[in-house]
């Protein structure tokens, strides 16, 4: 299984590369996808994971089923390449966040309330989603990973948190 890396990595700090469509089924891009939710479902507490997150420094982003609720968590991730804020509000909220390259911190960050982006699935298809609340929130967190930015460079303030005993 391929390791979370943690804040310090510079291929975290990199402005991901954008994915050729013709490149989208190929046999690398289609392993880095399975490679990525292998590791995001080794955990726990992750509903989201970013390529660089594990060292490939590519425009792609997965989002945990869970999210979208229990009748969803056995379903497969959901793919976004190439991802592109194609909207935003101007209304924002400060909210809770974590990452799983900044293991045992949380941070409050002012985020959008509303965004809608555009982004290639792992068929190469085009589509666009608008989103409100946490999934809102995932989509900006998971784009400033692709930017090379960690949530802790936009949060008010950051904490330590104590790990969970199992």
């Amino acid at each position: 299984m391929k390791a979370i890396i943690q804040d310090g990595n510079p291929v975290l700090r990199k402005k991901a590369k954008k994915i050729f469509l013709k490149d989208i089924r190929s046999t690398r891009i289609q392993k880095l996808l399975n490679d990525m939710k292998e590791a995001l479902s080794q955990k726990e507490h992750g509903v989201a994971l970013a390529a660089p997150q594990i060292g490939a420094s590519m425009r792609i982003f997965i989002i945990a089923p869970k999210v979208f609720g229990e009748e969803k968590k056995k379903s497969a991730p959901l793919v976004y390449i190439n991802p592109a804020l194609t909207r935003k509000s101007k209304k924002s909220k400060k909210l809770e966040e974590g990452c799983l390259s900044v293991e045992g911190y949380y941070g409050t960050v002012p985020r959008a309330e509303r965004v809608t982006v555009s982004a290639y699935d792992e068929n190469g298809k085009k589509f666009t989603r608008g989103a409100g609340g946490l999934l809102a929130q995932i989509f900006q967190h998971e784009i400033d990973h692709l930017d090379g930015i960690l949530y802790t460079d936009k949060a008010i303030k950051t904490y330590r948190v104590e790990e969970v005993k199992k």
